[in-house]
């Protein structure tokens, strides 16, 4: 079996103390970096005005309905209370939705990042290397909700009907600056919903497949022995671009459990019966060949995110995965 030196682990970010190691359930370790609390400040920032322009696009269109509604009626606009109750209820709605939804919709999506997020190139994953679970996803968000949001609608609504007293205005203040600094008491720069939801922002590093090269398999001196393994597209069509990465670690880490772990479980997916002794020329092979149809696909606009998502048409929806 050949055994290779791993390489050492590179270093991807400005700040090496947010660098971490992260093992999968597979036992895979990955590298990934945590977000800065700046980051997550400006993605926040950015996310609260997306909402706030969509409310005042919403708040517009029901005064030209309303106004509509006024001019195409034959009664005086004191006579039309339905209409009037019927549109702040619609508008109430709204503002819920883009309060709550909006985070909900984007973090369970393919890219698991608001507008926000992916402006200043962060993701939401989860801590354990799995699979992102709407539990995890909605647990964070309504954490988000006790943080900051009701706090901020309390103390605003108190100010409108004049009872918001000055105790009252200095303890919503600290609560919500309290919940604000807290990313930054914490190695992992997490938030109170990162905690109970058992998830954490992370920089989302955008690969090409061009990028993604492990070691031996870009050598040309051992191009030849990977040419007696021949794989169908049935063969290949049972992984993603979240599994190449996942083998392009293995590879780089020469671990000789983990090359034969990674080989015995790709051999059962496909239905191939294990060797012994060649796991790494076998999984060069597979890996090479795996990503020569990903880079096909998506040579015509088709991704395939990983082995639980279907092939998509790129910018439509998948599984939440940790890239």
């Amino acid at each position: 079996m050949s055994s290779k030196a791993a390489e050492p682990w590179i270093r991807r970010s400005a700040n090496p103390k947010l660098d971490r190691v992260m093992v999968t359930p597979e036992g895979v370790s990955l590298n990934v970096t945590v977000a800065a609390a700046g980051a997550r400040a400006g993605a926040l920032a950015l996310d609260i005005i997306i909402i706030l322009g969509l409310i005042v696009l919403v708040t517009i269109g029901g005064m030209l309905l309303f106004w509509g509604f006024g001019l195409a009626s034959a009664d005086s606009l004191e006579n039309a209370s339905g209409p009037v109750q019927l549109l702040a209820v619609l508008w109430l709605i709204s503002v819920f939705l883009f309060r709550n939804a909006y985070f909900l919709y984007f973090e369970l999506g393919d890219r698991a990042a608001t507008w926000g997020k992916r402006a200043v190139g962060i993701r939401v994953a989860a801590r354990n290397g799995g699979r992102l679970t709407a539990e995890a996803v909605i647990a964070r968000n309504i954490v988000r909700d006790i943080e900051l949001f009701l706090p901020l609608v309390f103390l605003t609504s108190g100010e409108a009907s004049g009872s918001l007293t000055d105790m009252t205005a200095w303890a919503g203040f600290l609560w919500v600056l309290m919940f604000l600094l807290f990313p930054l008491f914490n190695k992992d720069r997490l938030r109170g919903g990162d905690v109970i939801a058992g998830t954490w922002v992370i920089e989302n590093v955008k690969k090409d497949l061009g990028d993604i090269v492990a070691p031996a398999a870009a050598s040309s001196d051992e191009a030849a022995p990977t040419a007696q393994y021949q794989f169908s597209d049935e063969d290949l069509s049972v992984y993603g671009e979240y599994e190449l990465q996942t083998l392009e670690n293995v590879l780089r880490s020469g671990q000789d459990d983990a090359l034969e772990r990674v080989a015995a479980s790709i051999c059962q997916k496909i239905g191939w019966e294990p060797g012994s002794g060649d796991e790494r020329i076998f999984l060069e092979a597979y890996y090479t060949a795996l990503r020569a149809r990903l880079e096909r696909s998506m040579r015509f606009g088709r991704r395939r995110k990983d082995k639980f998502s279907t092939e998509h048409q790129a910018g439509t929806g998948g599984d939440p995965r940790l890239p």
